[in-house]
């Protein structure tokens, strides 16, 4: 991602902390985009089976996604070139081509689960339109506004829905607080209940997103966040984002114990969150439900539109590359006006939604989805680890001994949810295919 005007290389970094707390903001994008409507089944559900106990999970993931994350920045501001841009310069051919294929499944699946989780939130809230009507009204609308916004309009209202979404779920924690004891041992005493294992990996499996922590180095090129000087500036940005995140996850979990666990009640996943909201009407009134159901707005809602706004970078990106341009062109393929990039984006609202309306979510597609990504975290771990460590390439930037011992603990992670979680979860689908 080279430079391509001098506006784009003057900018100076902070020269104090107030400066480094008020340039914050690709990592809110992030944690807005990345906090979505799986994170919040997993966390919820996970909360109502154990309880507090299982708390600890939300900040792992956090830490976890961040590392990945820093990863992404650090090859990015050391190169000057996206991360995908690097695996095609350093790894075999055939890693372009698979990432294409998953970039393209990926966007299907995820792009049919966020317009229906949106229909669902909004359908709850206004229950007049059904919920494929409202699943395309917000499609549409975050198709609109990215192809009119410019991306400061684009970054501003992620941090209002970020508002949203933290306010509404921590005043929820807040009216069921167990008290600062149990929550200090929630989050900071592991532990591991019997059974719990799987719920466990998938809440920190969960955390942060997966595909989306790629769109941070082009949300952070649009900052114009250039060298190596700003790595101070992406570690406090994505230090924040993940503390949101983090205490997101744990409020959930706080909800969820305080409100179905000491029911009993567990329920299914496909209605967690319409569940939860039921719940607090129960105990906490009319107020209680909506202020949930808002939180659970904003986070399907700011999902989509950092989707809608993130992803087509990656595929303008792999255009670039595969057709062989060189930097300059790159860059103009990959920008906002490029028909590459909006096309991609036109793609993403209407082919998950044709997919909902006519099919549902599909079975096959899920199968695909879990075969393909299930390799996508244990592979950006190891090439991270892999590059980052090359100081020909990195210079002063090469990973140290705390970011190689946290990147090969997320790998060892990753490698056992995929062994644990995800091979299973690929042998069930395929089973209820066949049968």
């Amino acid at each position: 991602m080279p430079d391509s005007s001098t506006e784009n290389t003057d900018r100076e970094p902070p020269r104090s902390p107030l400066g480094y707390v008020l340039v914050i903001g690709p990592g809110i994008v992030l944690a807005a985009t990345g906090v979505g409507a799986g994170d919040m089944v997993a966390a919820t559900v996970a909360g109502a089976k154990f309880g507090l106990a299982v708390g600890w999970a939300c900040v792992l993931g956090a830490v976890l996604k961040f590392t990945l994350s820093e990863g992404i920045a650090r090859w990015q501001l050391a190169t000057k070139s996206s991360v995908v841009e690097g695996w095609a310069d350093h790894l075999p051919r055939i890693v372009r081509h698979y990432f294409l294929v998953y970039l393209l499944v990926w966007t299907l699946w995820v792009g049919v689960a966020l317009m229906a989780a949106c229909g669902m939130a909004a359908h709850a809230v206004f229950p007049a339109l059904p919920v494929s009507v409202w699943a395309g009204l917000h499609s549409a609308t975050a198709l609109l506004f990215v192809l009119s916004g410019r991306y400061s309009w684009f970054e501003n209202t992620m941090k209002v829905f970020i508002g949203i979404m933290f306010v509404s779920i921590v005043v929820g924690a807040i009216a069921v607080w167990p008290g600062f004891a149990a929550v200090g041992r929630s989050l900071f005493v592991p532990a591991l209940p019997k059974g719990s294992l799987h719920y466990l990996l998938g809440v920190v499996g969960g955390v942060g997103g997966t595909v989306t922590l790629l769109s941070y180095g082009y949300w952070i090129h649009e900052h114009k966040w250039r060298d190596a000087r700003w790595m101070r500036a992406v570690r406090v940005d994505l230090g924040t984002a993940y503390l949101l995140t983090g205490f997101f996850g744990a409020a959930l979990i706080i909800l969820a114990s305080q409100t179905l666990h000491v029911q009993g009640t567990v329920p299914a996943k496909s209605k967690a969150a319409l569940h939860m909201a039921a719940m607090l009407g129960t105990t906490h009134g009319t107020a209680g439900k909506y202020i949930f159901l808002a939180g659970f707005w904003g986070a399907v809602a700011s999902s989509m539109l950092g989707v809608w706004q993130g992803v087509p970078y990656l595929f303008a990106d792999l255009v670039g590359i595969m057709k062989g341009a060189d930097a300059e062109a790159r860059e103009r393929i990959r920008g906002k006006n490029s028909p590459w990039y909006r096309g991609y984006l036109v793609f993403i609202a209407v082919a998950p939604l044709a997919i909902l309306l006519t099919v549902g979510k599909p079975v096959q597609l899920n199968i695909v989805y879990a075969v393909i990504g299930s390799f996508f975290m244990p592979f950006l771990a190891a090439t991270l680890l892999y590059m980052n460590n090359r100081s020909t390439w990195l210079g002063t930037l090469r990973n140290g001994i705390l970011a190689n011992v946290l990147l090969a603990v997320t790998l060892a992670f990753f490698v056992c949810y995929f062994a644990m979680v995800l091979i299973p979860k690929i042998v069930r689908l395929i089973g209820n295919a066949l049968t």
